[in-house]
């Protein structure tokens, strides 16, 4: 299995098998997209009885399986986590790169906004998105100015 639903964080990667699977299946919802665009969907399930049965899915579901196809292809582990899901410090920390004591020194600083239970600390991953969007938007500004400085000074990026 190489994805981890709610109740799981821990992603387990995708065999070879999977990845040519999702990437065959990535190329056929892509031409069948490209070819007709899509309204409505519906995925046809091939049943343990020979039956087949067929499931309508809101576009936004569509977008997401697209997605995760995509990763899966390229051999990455996906995680589906609802918005309102409650992150230990580790678990917080892997999702943004970081080591757990620079978490824990951003938390401290209420850069973060989190809650104990008992000793530990639950960060909402509602909360942690919006900090590494935060932090996303200052990086790319401080790049921005740093290659306006570059052609100002006609170093040649």
């Amino acid at each position: 299995m190489a994805v981890a639903l709610p109740g799981s964080i821990e992603p387990v990667a995708p065999s070879a098998e999977v990845m040519e699977a999702a990437e065959a299946s990535l190329r056929d919802l892509a031409r069948v997209r490209g070819a007709h665009g899509l309204r409505r969907a519906s995925v046809n399930l091939e049943l343990d009885d020979g039956e087949c049965a067929s499931v309508a899915l809101p576009p936004a579901v569509l977008e997401l399986l697209q997605g995760i196809l995509m990763q899966m292809a390229q051999g990455n582990a996906v995680s589906l986590l609802p918005v309102h899901a409650e992150l230990t410090s580790q678990q917080a920390a892997d999702l943004l790169n970081v080591s757990r004591p620079f978490l824990i020194e951003r938390l401290n600083q209420g850069e973060i906004p989190f809650r104990k239970v008992g000793t530990h600390r639950r960060i909402r991953l509602h909360d942690l998105m919006a900090y590494k969007q935060a932090i996303d938007q200052q990086r790319v500004t401080a790049l921005d100015e740093l290659a306006a400085q570059a052609q100002e000074l006609g170093m040649g990026y």
